[in-house]
């Protein structure tokens, strides 16, 4: 059975567990995880640089590398979205190039290798797969052919679903995904801030990047506390205010 196949018959495996189109991204980061030798892996989209959207995760600690890495505001996946290019990093490079991804990444998951690909195709420049791996295993036994093609698989999947539904709907079914419908919660959250204290939307970015890092949050947890007001933004500009 040829690589493609066998991703073709775990996404389809998937589908039993995962049932709903809004699901698709979540079922096709399993299969990813199953066919190639890595740990996890997980499909977002790029709407700006500071706008990553999750669309779905193998598992809850890809999902957890996906959320540290939008907290920071740096990692391997934001800099192959900036660059266009292939993004492999172990340890090591982990460590040097992005320390503020890196140490909580080390500190709350057992992540110490990630290979970010850009999707393709009509996903040229938004799209994105990670994949994570835990030691034992490490970057250099993934073969990048093979993830490549893994990737194209993806994209394809997804560019097929959203033409299917651009009939009947305003947008494909998988933009509904759970992490996406999270992820809103932060864009909710910079509006908030950007009312309450007349800042523009990178400022209240940076704020709420700040506030998340320095509490030990993920950015989407914070967000979910300002918009129920148990964060109140003044509590965010004194903080501000005092850290400087």
């Amino acid at each position: 059975m040829t690589l493609t196949e066998r991703f073709q018959t775990a996404l389809a495996s998937s589908a039993v567990d995962l049932p709903g189109p809004e699901l698709l991204p979540e079922r096709l980061a399993r299969a990813c995880a199953r066919v190639l030798p890595v740990d996890g892996a997980g499909i977002s989209l790029f709407f700006a640089s500071d706008r990553r959207l999750p669309l779905g995760a193998s598992d809850p600690v890809a999902a957890e590398a996906e959320r540290l890495q939008f907290t920071a505001g740096e990692g391997p996946c934001l800099t192959s979205h900036a660059t266009g290019d292939i993004v492999i990093a172990d340890e090591a490079t982990l460590r040097s190039r992005w320390p503020g991804y890196y140490d909580p990444l080390v500190t709350r998951t057992p992540i110490r290798g990630t290979i970010s690909l850009p999707l393709r195709d009509e996903l040229r420049g938004i799209g994105a797969l990670d994949l994570y791996v835990v030691p034992p295993r490490d970057v250099g036994s993934l073969s990048l052919q093979d993830a490549l093609e893994v990737s194209e698989q993806v994209a394809a999947v997804l560019q097929a679903q959203s033409l299917r539904d651009r009939v009947s709907s305003d947008g494909p079914a998988w933009l509904d995904a759970p992490a996406a419908e999270r992820r809103s919660m932060v864009w909710q959250a910079i509006g908030f801030v950007n009312s309450a204290l007349s800042i523009p939307s990178p400022d209240a970015l940076a704020l709420l990047r700040a506030h998340a890092y320095a509490d030990g949050l993920s950015l989407d947890d914070l967000a979910a506390r300002v918009i129920t007001r148990r964060v109140p933004a003044a509590e965010l500009s004194l903080d501000a205010d005092t850290s400087g």
